[in-house]
């Protein structure tokens, strides 16, 4: 049956916590193993989160035939304009190629011009070729943005990542002593050394947000307050970090873990955004917590970091890409609201 001739014993409403049995089922149907820990943690974060999260679920006279699950985005990596991105859709299959996923995406778009968000966005494995076929038909392009991502291995040494950085010794802020001199780097040399590294707490949250607006202009307090908590509370491990010099925060790593959308097969962590305190540039503070960020991953067996970035961010991409992130196998979409 041609996707466009719609059912129309189909309803759309509210995904709602009762669901989750169906919905783990339906996705397990399709994926061929179960997620559960994952759907779980999606319907949870949109009962903490509601502002952040949409998720809508397709009945008929049998249940649930088939669901959509999307977050809110307000500034990763410094994005000016709002949107919301798909995490997971799925369709029974008895009830699939009958429409249910553009009903679906039909709720989606009308919540997002009520709420005045711009875009849609999505991801994909280049040769995932249902979901490929699907974005095509309701209307998505391939998106200029870029998804990296780099093997963690066990978190073993690697220079370009792990070897401080820096400017020469009687550089930077009050002339003090950088470590990225051309001198030769060793074990006792990295530069996870150069600087205090623990887990981000909700009392970090000020310096977070001081950083952020130095980076930006532009004060962001509550979307660096919402993806603390995201970071915090929504991930199956807390990984992300702040770097402390001076006895103060300058840098921090927002990051997530977990089993999600469209067909991921092995441990992922996703980068959300970072960021280090003008003032203490050039001093390895970005490579200490990304350094750090990859010894914590090896021994959690987390087996691959991801990222997204526009490709207008060279100096972010010079960083990724000197860290040993490479452009990935998946594939960034976008589709206008209006």
């Amino acid at each position: 049956m041609n996707p466009t001739v719609l059912s129309p014993q189909v309803t759309i409403r509210p995904l709602q916590p009762g669901d989750l049995e169906a919905v783990v089922a339906i996705d397990q149907a399709i994926e061929g193993r179960t997620r559960r820990s994952y759907v779980r943690r999606r319907l949870d974060a949109a009962l903490r989160e509601p502002a952040r999260h949409v998720q809508f679920a397709a009945t008929d006279g049998q249940g649930l035939v088939g669901y959509l699950l999307a977050r809110v985005l307000r500034g990763e990596f410094g994005r000016q304009q709002p949107g919301l991105r798909i995490e997971l859709v799925g369709v029974r299959g008895d009830e699939q190629h009958h429409g249910v996923g553009h009903r679906l995406l039909d709720a989606l778009l009308d919540y997002a011009r009520r709420k005045g968000l711009a875009e849609l966005r999505t991801a994909a494995r280049w040769n995932d070729h249902t979901m490929l076929r699907w974005f095509d038909a309701m209307g998505f392009e391939l998106s200029a943005d870029r998804i990296l991502d780099c093997p963690v291995g066990d978190g073993a040494y690697r220079p370009e990542r792990d070897d401080a950085v820096g400017l020469p010794a009687g550089s930077g802020p009050a002339n003090e002593i950088d470590y990225g001199a051309p001198a030769g780097n060793d074990y006792e040399r990295l530069a996870r050394d150069r600087a205090d590294l623990r887990a981000m707490a909700v009392e970090d949250l000020p310096a977070i947000v001081r950083i952020d607006r130095l980076l930006t202009g532009r004060d962001r307090g509550e979307y660096m307050r919402a993806q603390l908590a995201e970071a915090l509370d929504d991930s199956a491990i807390r990984i992300s970090l702040v770097a402390r010099l001076d006895d103060t925060v300058v840098g921090y790593l927002m990051a997530r873990t977990d089993l999600g959308d469209f067909g991921r097969t092995e441990p992922v962590a996703i980068i959300d955004t970072i960021g280090v305190d003008p003032e203490y540039a050039h001093r390895g503070v970005g490579h200490a917590l990304m350094s750090q960020l990859f010894v914590n991953l090896g021994a959690l067996r987390v087996e691959r970091v991801e990222t997204i970035i526009a490709p207008r961010d060279m100096a972010l991409l010079g960083f990724l890409y000197g860290c040993g992130f490479a452009p990935s196998q998946r594939l960034a979409f976008g589709r206008r609201v209006a």
